[in-house]
């Protein structure tokens, strides 16, 4: 079943609609390495999204758990606690938090109407990262989600 079709791209997962975000996000350093690391990654993105992504980052990291791990998928970085958490990624003309699973964005539609949202994905401005406490609403969320599916 697909669930979404832009630019004549369908896909019929997250996991495909991700792969799809990373290859457009790659196309401007298709030349260059893939990086290795999240740190890797910054160093390629240009300013000013790079410093809203360590912002967000930053907010992410404050409320993790010590399990949780941070590394490059999807050409990205994301999070991984008990499966994929969440993920961010810079592009040319704005920076995105996917939440990799479609039920992220759900309790927060009213937070979330000044941004410009898909099924599991927040678009905000290159240079005006997401409000720290909104991070930090979405990923404590997402957390929870996962361990509540993890103890059944």
């Amino acid at each position: 079943m697909q669930t979404e079709v832009r630019g004549g791209e369908p896909w019929r997962t997250l996991s495909e609609f991700c792969a799809y975000l990373a290859r457009l996000n790659m196309k401007s350093t298709a030349n260059s390495a893939i990086p290795k690391t999240v740190d890797e990654y910054l160093a390629a993105v240009p300013e000013p999204q790079r410093t809203t992504l360590k912002k967000v980052r930053a907010v992410i990291h404050s409320v993790l758990p010590a399990e949780a791990a941070e590394r490059i998928s999807y050409r990205m970085p994301v999070i991984k606690y008990k499966g994929m958490l969440v993920g961010y990624a810079a592009f040319s003309d704005h920076c995105s938090l996917f939440g990799m699973s479609s039920t992220l964005l759900g309790p927060f539609q009213e937070e979330l109407k000044k941004y410009s949202t898909s099924k599991g994905t927040i678009r905000f401005p290159v240079d005006k990262p997401l409000p720290a406490a909104l991070i930090r609403k979405l990923v404590k969320h997402a957390i929870a989600r996962k361990d509540t599916k993890a103890k059944k």
